[in-house]
């Protein structure tokens, strides 16, 4: 018996609520676009079923391609009535899939390197170095709109995408200059930020601003020696076994200090974080601490929600705001991002989004492997942005703003993309919380 098989008996009892009343269909991103059972919720939990009852087997060409095409968006476990946990049975099926068929060269390529500081370093050294050259940029928008070359015009584009537009273009405001006064340093506690990956290596700046503001806060943040990849790109391409690995690490490089919080500023990250309890459930050396540690876990919009945000300066700028997959369905925190904004920051006009939190098409890498669908998803969710009239996007996810990103650029659009904790940033800048 498989794992996969053992895993879905161990399950069996919730799978077996499932009266396929179809509210998944509608918010599955692949479903409504390509009107295949298959790819639905509902539809590939039916093919694990048949795997578990020895009808399909793992390996078969069918079962691997329906579970590929998968986001893992996990829209569906918001709206399933029976608390189906689809997220957890989609990375085992892909485990098995992958111990059978082996990974596309892509895939294990950037799993090796978010495995390895040393070549994380390397790799992301290069990357930056490539995007201060401008040649990304340039590239992305001179190569033609051929399906074939799909992938590499979106890669070329979100690697340009991450130098991010700036925020010298707000508009200034008159008047109140916010509270004036910052928080006592570390009167409200403790926190470790995981710095991340391609957060780090590419998107810094969002690291170095959500730094500030949670001092500005109260927060004293520490600095975490050993800390090391959240592992979720492991997981979601089925390499359980790297993830936990990656999960030990962090768990022992967060759990030797004395925190309040874990803060995480990437959807995806802090996913896989408050889900190292259930990753590591069966190791007897962790388990526990990594309960302990998942339980700390905070999105940085989520702790400020909760414990409340100093008012900055004024910024009179048209936004718009995406809710990142990971974010909303596997966290749980949905509004809490334009929550801290409107608390934060006077006079920001927040714009209604259509299906805000339906996937970008990014997913990961699910853009570049999956270039043609994933476009498809990614155009639609631009779409929505640009009609909105906003002169901004703001994302929590660094894939959803690089996805975001490069399909705005692929467009010809000047909206720029950031993240809140830039503008929060700003806005204090702007109240003189940092010197001038």
């Amino acid at each position: 018996m498989t794992d996969l098989v053992s895993m879905l008996a161990d399950q069996e009892e919730r799978l077996s609520h499932c009266v396929h009343c179809g509210f998944c269909l509608p918010v599955c991103p692949t479903y409504v676009r390509l009107r295949d059972e298959n790819d639905s919720p509902r539809g590939r939990l039916h093919l694990m079923r048949a795997v578990a009852g020895g009808r399909l087997e793992t390996g078969d060409e069918t079962f691997a391609v329906h579970i590929d095409r998968c986001l893992g968006c996990r829209a569906c476990e918001t709206v399933c009535p029976s608390g189906v946990e689809y997220g957890l049975l989609l990375e085992k099926a892909r485990e098995d899939i992958v111990g059978q068929k082996g990974r596309p060269w892509v895939v294990k390529s950037l799993l090796a390197v978010f495995a390895s500081p040393r070549k994380r370093r390397v790799s992301l050294g290069l990357a930056r170095a490539l995007r201060a050259s401008r040649i990304p940029a340039a590239l992305a928008k001179l190569l033609p709109a051929l399906p074939w070359l799909r992938a590499p015009r979106l890669g070329l584009a979100m690697l340009a995408t991450t130098r991010g537009p700036g925020t010298a273009s707000l508009p200034d405001a008159t008047g109140s200059l916010g509270d004036a006064s910052q928080a006592e340093p570390g009167s409200r506690g403790r926190v470790g930020m995981l710095t991340g990956c391609v957060q780090e290596g590419l998107f810094r700046r969002v690291n170095e601003a959500t730094r500030r503001v949670l001092a500005v806060n109260g927060w004293e943040v520490v600095d975490v020696q050993g800390q090391a990849c959240c592992g979720a790109l492991h997981a979601h391409s089925g390499d359980l076994t790297g993830a936990r690995a990656l999960a030990r690490e962090n768990v022992a490089a967060f759990g030797r200090l004395d925190l309040d919080f874990v803060v995480v500023n990437a959807a995806g990250c802090g996913a896989a974080m408050k889900e190292f309890g259930e990753l590591l459930a069966e190791d007897p050396d962790w388990a526990g601490s990594a309960e302990a540690v998942a339980g700390r876990v905070r999105d940085f919009s989520e702790l400020l929600a909760e414990t409340g945000v100093i008012q900055g300066s004024p910024i009179p700028e048209r936004v718009t705001v995406d809710r990142p997959c990971h974010l909303v369905h596997a966290q749980r925190v949905g509004t809490q991002p334009e929550d801290v904004l409107r608390m934060g920051v006077p006079q920001l006009e927040l714009l209604p989004l259509e299906d805000a939190d339906e996937c970008c098409g990014g997913a990961g890498i699910y853009g570049i492997t999956h270039a043609d669908l994933g476009g498809h998803i990614g155009a639609d969710k631009v779409s929505a942005i640009i009609a909105t009239g906003a002169r901004m996007a703001l994302s929590a996810n660094p894939g959803c703003m690089m996805q975001i990103g490069a399909e705005l650029l692929l467009r010809g659009s000047e909206i720029g993309v950031l993240h809140p904790a830039e503008l929060l940033d700003e806005s204090y800048r702007r109240a003189g919380f940092y010197g001038g």
